[in-house]
């Protein structure tokens, strides 16, 4: 196993884990972890059996920024390649027609902040933090953090974080609206996984997709029209008018 970390897929029927791991370390963001990223959100984004997937870190950490290591010495052209790579994987991550939940079971700073930002739901321990720190290194976020973390908590609270860099506890970042359920251990972030998989078992796959679509680009109209050029909704009503649970085709 490389001494880097990177992200592993592993399948368990209408879920998909995407598992964070780093042989004997901490779990680290770096342009290979991302292009690997990328990989594995690619053939997700193909994949029509997976109706959840579940991001998680193994060891202490969910994912603890980038490797500042390698970008002390970029210039400003490998700047601008890492973010842009960066804000290439994470806008396929938040594109993919699965409902996607970030399930934090310790450290989300930086890249790994801006990672779980860019699922749908985020279930975080209690012992979990959350920041973007990298006005402490001369930096901003480069991944979407200015972005995305403005669209989920109230922007003084954006503000607040990103000028700051301190991170937040688990229970903060509840009371914010940056995360949507906060557990006691392990087992509760699978507990909560798990129910989230099944109550989306009653949601139209396809009803999904245009869902997020439109959400993603305001475009509700267009999204609601094409619910209309597959079986799916044709299933669904029926079943409603006939007092049936609905039989999604897979």
């Amino acid at each position: 196993m490389s001494e880097h970390t990177q992200a592993v897929l592993e399948h368990a029927g209408s879920r998909a884990n995407v598992i964070i791991r780093t042989a004997g370390g901490i779990n680290v963001g770096s342009v290979e972890f991302m292009r690997g990223l990328e990989d594995l959100v690619d053939e997700l984004a193909a994949d029509r059996k997976a109706r959840l997937v579940v991001l998680q870190g193994e060891g202490k950490v969910f994912l603890a920024g980038a490797n500042i290591k390698a970008m002390a010495d970029y210039d400003p052209d490998q700047a601008r390649d890492m973010a842009e790579l960066g804000h290439r994987v994470l806008n396929k991550l938040a594109a993919l027609s699965q409902a996607t939940v970030a399930a934090v079971n310790g450290a989300a700073l930086g890249g790994g902040c801006e990672l779980a930002m860019a699922c749908d739901f985020r279930f975080a321990v209690k012992k979990a933090s959350f920041g973007q720190p990298e006005v402490w290194l001369g930096l901003i976020p480069g991944w979407g953090g200015t972005i995305r973390l403005p669209r989920l908590v109230p922007l003084s609270q954006a503000k607040r974080m990103l000028f700051t860099g301190e991170a937040i506890s688990a229970e903060r970042a509840l009371q914010i609206g940056l995360v949507d359920e906060v557990v006691e251990d392990a087992a509760g972030l699978e507990a909560k996984v798990e129910e989230l998989r099944a109550k989306l078992g009653r949601s139209g796959p396809a009803a999904l997709t245009h869902l997020k679509r439109a959400l993603r680009t305001g475009d509700e109209i267009d999204s609601f029209t094409d619910c209309f050029t597959g079986a799916e909704s044709k299933e669904g009503m029926t079943a409603f008018l006939e007092k049936r649970k609905a039989s999604w085709a897979e």
